[in-house]
Order: C-alpha cells, then sequence, then structure tokens
C-alpha cells in the first residue's frame, strides 16, 4: 500500500470515529509499518493527529 492510499483510509477511519475505527486504523499502521517501516508509521501519526483522535502514539508498534 501505498503511503497517499494509507492516508486517504486512515482519513476515512478519522471522519467516522469510534472504537472500531480505531483498530481499523491500527491495522493500517500495522500495514505501513510492514512496508515503509516505524518512521513511516510515525510521520502519519504526527500527521493526521492520530494521537488525539485515537490515542496512537508515535513510537507504538503496530503488528497484525
Amino acid at each position: 500500500m501505498t503511503l497517499t492510499r494509507a492516508k486517504e483510509l486512515l482519513e476515512v477511519q478519522i471522519g467516522m470515529g469510534g472504537g472500531y475505527n480505531r483498530n481499523s486504523a491500527k491495522m493500517i499502521l500495522a500495514d505501513v509499518s510492514n512496508e515503509h517501516g516505524q518512521a513511516a508509521v510515525d510521520q502519519l501519526i504526527r500527521t493526521l493527529k492520530l494521537d488525539e483522535i485515537f490515542d496512537l502514539k508515535e513510537g507504538m508498534k503496530f503488528k497484525f
């Protein structure tokens, strides 16, 4: 998955909000981590303010 596509998918999850969407966001970030590394995950968390919205912090490891 490209980083642009991941950002688009995360923006959809942000728009819906809620616990299930937090889990979906974590799965998207796990995929990003596998393909692009932790730095890309941290950048998405910062850019989209996922720490404020879903309480996802930089440096968190996401796996599935």
